[in-house]
């Protein structure tokens, strides 16, 4: 009897079975995370009924009721009995005004130009495909503001001798710390360059003191002690750039960076001084979104240098700046911003001197810069105790000095960690500008909330059209900042990168 084998084993693979349409498909998700249980359905169906009634309700109040086409307010006065939408006609009419402010006509090429550079050099910064980034990084903010300031207001400033020696002294200052620190640089030379930069301080303060004649220098006229304090400076970026010659600091481009300053220094005096034919515009006439971009902007660009020095100055060894540090950030943290803002407004002019004044919008953006600036040290500061103690071990065995640590090993991976609470502080400084309308000056939202009270316009669905816009600008600015956020977040997120 012939024997039987049974085979158990497959000879070839059996062929996948699909999904149960249970678990698969898009009624399966919907099923499983909106109607899992009997509440889950109840308050899906609730939301959605709610969701639609309330994007139909939108849509019909700014899209099928809305005008749009009007010359006043009796385009958007509804008929009888008919529906009142949106009065875009109104936004349409005062578009120029939201925008530029009272700035003349004929000069809102000016804020054109302005823009459209800040475009063109923040995109190149932004974008990491565009080259030159460093070259880039320098104009946009070194040459970018003095250019838009010198186009937005005219130029043509008076400078005395004093303002132009502390921007030496400033610029000396700069030279020493780019000399210093370098193989083959002379400590020698680095002592004299700091003792006459401490000198023509001592002589500006001296200068601002003591009162004499006038002397004339280059068409700019100096008080003599301030005179002498220009010269010293002077001296002292001179024997920086002496240091950085004797070591041969020319090949790695040190020399470059200890000349820099000053030549930036000449560059904008020049600049600010000139007269290139523009017709000079005051700053009372700036508002809309042009003075809104102008205090967000300022304050994002001095708010996070600032931020970090102060950071830094906190987590110091050295009592002194460490105290300063402390109470800066407390004192400004403990006050909300509109105190400032009439501080800077209302009582700083009554402890000036006779004949004394700063421009009102210039206070308001010292405020805001310094408010937001204090912000801005505790989120630095957050990063700067994120990093590992093993890494700043490691930066002082390889024998690099504080600031090559800081600048080279522990403020990269610092400013990485907290990019999140770096862009939300700018989100919260660009919506909190709006509070400058109560100073006085006309932001976006100021100068919509006065396009209100013109008869004109005036209107049921006005007001609720006007602050839709204005929203609706504030969301784009802030929704386009956390975008870019998250992008830089995962560019720059390589720790566990293979």
């Amino acid at each position: 009897m012939q024997e039987q084998v049974a085979f158990y084993v497959a000879r070839e693979q059996k062929p996948a079975l699909p999904p149960p349409p249970s678990e698969y498909g898009l009624l399966a998700t919907v099923r499983k995370n909106l109607f899992a249980t009997p509440f889950d359905a109840v308050l899906t169906i609730a939301l959605s009924i709610f969701c639609v009634w309330a994007a139909w309700n939108i849509i019909e109040w700014a899209l099928l009721s809305g005008v749009f086409v009007g010359s006043d307010r009796q385009a958007c006065l509804a008929g009888e009995g008919g529906p009142v939408g949106a009065c875009w006609a109104f936004v349409s009419a005062k578009l120029g005004q939201f925008m530029y402010g009272l700035y003349p006509l004929d000069e809102r090429w000016r804020v054109d130009l302005a823009l459209l550079l800040l475009v063109i050099l923040g995109a190149g910064l932004a974008i990491p495909a565009v080259p030159y980034k460093r070259l880039n990084a320098v104009l946009l903010l070194i040459v970018y503001p003095f250019v838009a300031l010198v186009l937005l207001t005219g130029g043509r400033f008076t400078i005395s001798g004093s303002w132009i020696a502390l921007l030496f002294i400033v610029a000396a200052f700069l030279s020493i710390i780019f000399a210093s620190g370098n193989p083959g640089v002379s400590p020698k030379l680095i002592r004299v360059a700091t003792w006459l930069v401490a000198l023509a301080f001592l002589l500006l303060i001296l200068a601002n003191v003591v009162t004499g004649g006038r002397m004339v220098l280059l068409t700019f006229r100096f008080s003599p002690l301030a005179l002498l304090s220009f010269l010293t400076a002077l001296a002292s970026t001179g024997a920086s750039v002496l240091a950085a010659v004797r070591a041969g600091a020319k090949q790695n481009g040190v020399l470059l960076r200890v000349l820099l300053p000053p030549f930036v220094v000449a560059m904008l005096i020049v600049l600010l001084a000139g007269d290139f034919g523009l017709r000079p515009v005051p700053t009372n006439l700036w508002g809309g979104l042009m003075l809104t971009l102008v205090v967000a902007l300022t304050g994002i660009a001095a708010s996070l240098p600032l931020g970090i020095l102060l950071a830094l100055g906190r987590r110091s060894s050295m009592p002194a700046v460490r105290l300063f540090s402390v109470v800066f950030i407390e004192f400004w943290r403990g006050v909300p911003l509109i105190t400032v803002l009439f501080m800077s407004t209302f009582m700083i002019p009554l402890f000036l001197p006779v004949g004394v004044t700063f421009n009102q919008l210039l206070r308001a953006l010292i405020g805001v810069a310094l408010f937001s600036a204090a912000y801005m040290a505790e989120v630095v500061r957050g990063g700067l105790q994120a990093v590992p103690k093993g890494q700043y071990e490691g930066a002082m065995a390889l024998g690099l000095g504080y600031w090559q640590m800081m600048r080279l090993v522990i403020m990269p991976q610092a400013l990485k960690l907290v990019i999140p609470g770096i862009v939300n502080t700018f989100i919260g400084m660009f919506k909190d500008t709006s509070l400058v309308y109560i100073i006085g000056l006309a932001d976006l939202l100021g100068t919509v909330r006065r396009g209100f009270s013109d008869p004109n316009w005036i209107t049921p669905t006005t007001a609720a059209t006007g602050l839709v816009f204005a929203a609706f600008i504030y969301w784009l600015f802030c929704f386009s900042m956390s975008r870019y956020s998250i992008f830089m977040e995962r560019r720059l997120h390589t720790g566990h990168r293979r």
